[in-house]
């Protein structure tokens, strides 16, 4: 965001890791390479290693204090790992030591500081008790394994209090005492996180609830098949922008989950490095 927005003087640390996870994905489909690319990940890599700790505004642009909120320390995570995973192939492990290490500690940080105790959930921001929908993307980047009890326990939490009429607003507003967004009002449920609490639900094993929610979302869809932003459960309004890019890439990621037997994510060599950081 450049102008015209709130959003345009905002840090979202999240990006990094999003632009070095779309980059490993492109070159897992076997893209041919692009010639900046090795320069442009190096770029990034050393961003995230400079400013990963810092406190930003979050994925959602929210316009009030800056805090550490446990997306943007997922996407720094999920920025270092993909790195890892290119070097990896390509240079000594001498070499990827700093990285490893940076893996882990920014895992261990956010199992100890992100997670909850008194709510028994991944939160929004550390030391929050504020549940945000964006930390069920977890399990999706290869952070952790669905059937770890911190993230059961983390769907269940979004499932039972962040939903209207069985889908999902992003967070909510003002519920702890305080204004997290700066912006005063409430807003619908968010299609995408709808989507994504699918996802979920699929990856813990409760199939049969993802596909009921899965056919919920389509029956959203307005008289040209498209789904907006958000959604007002109570009027049946749609809400926000409209079409939304979010809410079909959702859509479309569910389908392909639902057609396997097992939610598909990255986290197939899991216990290899996950295992010290618990």
């Amino acid at each position: 965001m450049r102008i015209g927005n709130g959003a345009a003087t905002q840090r979202q640390n999240d990006i990094w890791g999003e632009v070095l996870d779309a980059l490993h994905a492109t070159r897992a489909a076997e893209e041919p390479p692009c010639a900046a690319e090795p320069d442009l990940e190096r770029s990034l890599v050393t961003h995230l290693k400079e400013n990963w700790a810092d406190p930003d505004n979050g994925i959602w642009e929210v316009r009030g204090p800056q805090r550490h909120f446990v997306h943007s320390k997922l996407m720094a995570w999920v920025g270092v790992d993909r790195a890892i995973r290119v070097l990896e192939d390509h240079q000594s492990r001498d070499s990827l030591n700093g990285l490893l290490e940076l893996r882990e500690r920014i895992h261990i940080e956010i199992c100890d500081r992100g997670f909850s105790q008194s709510r028994g959930a991944f939160t929004q921001s550390y030391g929050s008790a504020r549940l945000d929908a964006s930390v069920l993307l977890m399990p999706r980047y290869g952070f952790l394994p669905w059937a770890d009890p911190r993230m059961v326990a983390t769907v269940d939490a979004i499932q039972r209090d962040l939903t209207r009429d069985g889908l999902v607003v992003r967070y909510a507003v003002g519920n702890d005492g305080t204004n997290v967004d700066g912006v005063p009002g409430e807003e619908g449920a968010l299609l995408a996180c709808s989507f994504w609490l699918a996802d979920a639900l699929h990856g813990i094993g409760r199939t049969e609830e993802a596909g009921e929610l899965f056919d919920r979302l389509l029956s959203l869809r307005n008289d040209v098949g498209l789904l907006s932003e958000e959604y007002d459960p109570i009027t049946g309004q749609h809400l926000g922008n409209t079409p939304q890019a979010l809410s079909h890439a959702g859509l479309v990621t569910t389908a392909l989950h639902l057609a396997h037997p097992t939610a598909t994510t990255m986290q197939e060599d899991w216990p290899t490095w996950q295992e010290a950081a618990g």
